[in-house]
């Protein structure tokens, strides 16, 4: 049955060709002009209307010097100049270009102080052309946002972005290698009260366009805020649909009734750290029995009605070997993992001295995530199923237009410049576990492309939705999907998505019921987006980039891009410094210490039972090597140990060198030759004299 139904299918694309022929060329005529929605004081953009920035190469950006930032952010934060420095000069800006040479794209830059440097961008330099092809442009200008928006040439100029993080503290629970925020190392505490959290949230929503974005509470560890819970709920009544945490899963894996606080207040998503299948893989993060946190954290979250993300930190040559375990591990459980998150390492925080030999072995771009994909899992063709994120917001404008002037938010629209972010989508079916690639059997490009003229043509709801219909009935190749989807499976998919018929797939609003999650699970069909955000550093910085971000950090001085928060000038550094809540030392007299997992030391779990469904091979699969084998640290602590021990041996021999040149060449005597102990004579050795009061002081204060 399922080969004629495959056939009539067919029969059905062919004749929405001929029917979309006739409605394009009449939809073109008149084009209405575009409307201004009640979320924006700016009309929302024609296709041909959106600006892009320099794409292609060679080209010239702006970008910084690795060496310059470091040493004025350190006398930012030590106060001997003022941070509005920052607002007013480029301070340590040089040029960069964007080139190839031997089939990669790379970044070089000269800066006068410290020379020159480059890194790699991408190697498959098809790839990197696909990607900036296909982008379709930025989004509305940022606007009524100067209260918020106002950090020199670090400022968010396009769109509104897509997820608001809130970094609730700077505590952390574990002593992670990498760490981008260097947690638990500062000697301080920043820690957001609960006025500055609320103050930031209703900040959030008073600037235009007000995009539906997600509000994603981070750290540190946010659960270790004791206004954790409070938070979530206040996002939810403010009106963010979507409310995230980024988190190691710790508590949540050892508290089933933790998740469902969680999810009564009201969080959606746990973005949940997760670098690998198998405690081994996990291993680099000094916790015994991380894996067994992870499943558990899964297994209680996706039971109390919360979505998880796993987020991977992917180092080449640490764990870039796991890309494929983690997707077949999303493939084995549909039923619970709908997202993956892939971040390429950036060298920041703890790793931002990183040594130019551990920076060419360890980097690993969105080029490297495609074709590991592919390699690994067999899937996945770079050029066809792998697209910039941005590349959704042309889907994200038809749904604006659909939802009409009247709209209180915006669609989630995710603009950010095609070098941050890229996605491929797999169709998958829950109960046989059967695969393909979206872009497989949707032609996505030219999808976009007819959506953009209904887009451009500006009609009433019904004519849009028509005329998306046929746009994605033409584009369908029925024989490549799954055995068992269907063009209405496609249809209700994107409806579910997107929300142009108002049909009800289960509520996702702040009045959702666990009915409500309980019906959009329902669903046959699992939507998995393996997604890779590739976050900056000082090595491949780009103030292009920075200006379109679409995930500002919320802070007491305004929301800032993520990359000029935690890299670039280093906002994270210096606003948590002016607003530190105590020193370490305080915090612990008045609150005691935390406890902080490290060291292999494990979890205190209940139980290590779990439903989810795991491949033993991939289990037990064990360390990666490659960088063991060529002798190169895997870790900052590592590379820190190691330039330590070489130095010592340097001192040693330089010492032992020293005394042979004063025997052979100077003829020196030993300083014991001919040495005869007083006692052997019958004379009685001095006492050693008592340090004065004010040199034992002086010594005890230095050691403090």
């Amino acid at each position: 049955m399922q080969k004629p139904m495959k056939y009539l299918e067919k029969a059905v694309t062919v004749a929405a060709g001929a029917a979309w022929n006739v409605f394009d060329r009449l939809n073109q005529i008149h084009q209405n002009p575009s409307f201004t929605p009640k979320w924006s004081d700016k009309p929302l953009l024609k296709s041909y209307q959106k600006t892009k920035p320099p794409l292609g190469w060679p080209r010239t950006t702006d970008s910084l010097c690795p060496r310059c930032i470091p040493e004025i952010r350190q006398q930012i934060v030590d106060g001997k100049i003022p941070h509005e420095i920052l607002l007013n000069d480029k301070v340590g800006e040089i040029k960069a270009q964007i080139i190839e040479r031997d089939g990669q794209i790379l970044m070089v830059k000269d800066c006068p102080i410290h020379g020159h440097f480059e890194d790699v961008m991408a190697i498959d330099t098809a790839f990197f052309k696909h990607l900036e092809d296909v982008f379709p442009g930025r989004d509305i200008r940022a606007h009524n946002d100067e209260k918020l928006h106002n950090h020199g040439t670090s400022t968010v100029k396009h769109g509104r972005g897509s997820v608001l993080t809130i970094d609730l503290t700077n505590r952390c629970n574990m002593m992670c290698d990498p760490c981008f925020m260097d947690a638990n190392q500062v000697g301080f505490v920043h820690e957001l009260s609960w006025e500055e959290i609320q103050t930031m949230l209703d900040n959030a929503i008073s600037i235009k366009p007000r995009r539906q974005m997600s509000v994603q509470f981070s750290g540190g560890e946010p659960t270790l805020s004791p206004h954790f819970l409070k938070a979530v709920a206040y996002s939810r009544k403010v009106g963010y649909n979507s409310v995230q945490a980024a988190t190691n899963g710790i508590e949540f894996a050892k508290s089933p009734e933790f998740c469902r606080e969680s999810a009564k207040a009201g969080l959606r998503y746990a973005y949940l750290q997760f670098d690998g299948i198998g405690n081994a893989a996990n291993s680099h993060r000094a916790v015994g029995n991380l894996f067994d946190v992870k499943l558990r954290a899964i297994e209680n979250l996706h039971s109390a009605g919360v979505d998880i993300v796993p987020v991977t930190t992917i180092i080449n040559g640490v764990n870039n070997e796991q890309v494929g375990h983690i997707i077949q591990f999303a493939l084995d459980n549909p039923k619970k993992i709908s997202f993956l998150s892939f971040q390429p390492v950036s060298f920041t925080g703890r790793d931002e001295a990183v040594t130019d030999e551990r920076r060419a072995a360890q980097r690993y771009t969105l080029s490297h995530l495609a074709l590991d994909v592919k390699n690994q899992v067999g899937m996945g063709e770079p050029t066809r199923d792998w697209f910039p994120i941005s590349f959704m917001s042309t889907f994200s404008d038809w749904a604006d237009l659909v939802h009409g002037p009247s709209a209180d938010w915006g669609q989630l629209s995710c603009g950010c410049h095609p070098n941050c972010g890229i996605g491929m989508a797999l169709m998958i079916d829950k109960e046989t576990k059967e695969f393909a690639p979206v872009t497989a059997f949707l032609n996505a490009e030219q999808l976009s492309k007819d959506v953009a003229r209904i887009n451009d043509a500006g009609r009433g709801k019904s004519l849009s939705i028509f005329g998306i219909s046929l746009a994605m009935l033409r584009n369908y190749d029925p024989f490549m999907a799954p055995s068992t989807f269907r063009l209405t499976d496609m249809l209700t998919k994107f409806d579910k998505c997107f929300g142009g018929t108002k049909r009800n797939y289960g509520k996702v609003t702040a009045d959702r019921t666990e009915k409500d999650i309980e019906m959009r699970r329902q669903d046959r069909w699992n939507f998995l987006f393996i997604a890779g955000m590739w976050f900056q550093d000082l090595f491949n910085y780009d103030f292009r980039r920075t200006e379109q971000c679409i995930i500002p950090y919320a802070t007491q001085e305004g929301e800032i891009s993520f990359c000029a928060y935690n890299t670039g000038v280093g906002w994270r550094n210096i606003i948590e410094k002016m607003h530190m809540t105590a020193s370490l030392t305080k915090w612990y007299e008045e609150h005691g210490r935390h406890e902080i997992f490290a060291g292999g030391k494990n979890v205190g779990l209940e139980t290590t039972a779990h439903s989810l469904r795991l491949n033993d091979e991939h289990v037990a699969f064990g360390l990666q090597h490659d960088l063991d084998d060529k002798g190169i640290a895997k870790t900052a602590r590592e590379e820190k140990t190691r330039a330590r021990d070489a130095k010592l041996k340097q001192s040693a021999e330089n010492a032992r060198m020293a005394k042979l040149y004063r025997e052979q060449v100077l003829k020196e005597k030993p300083a014991d030759a001919g040495f005869v102990p007083l006692g052997s004579l019958g004379i009685a050795p001095a006492a050693p004299a008592k340090p004065k009061v004010e040199e034992r002081e002086e010594v005890g204060s230095f050691g403090d």
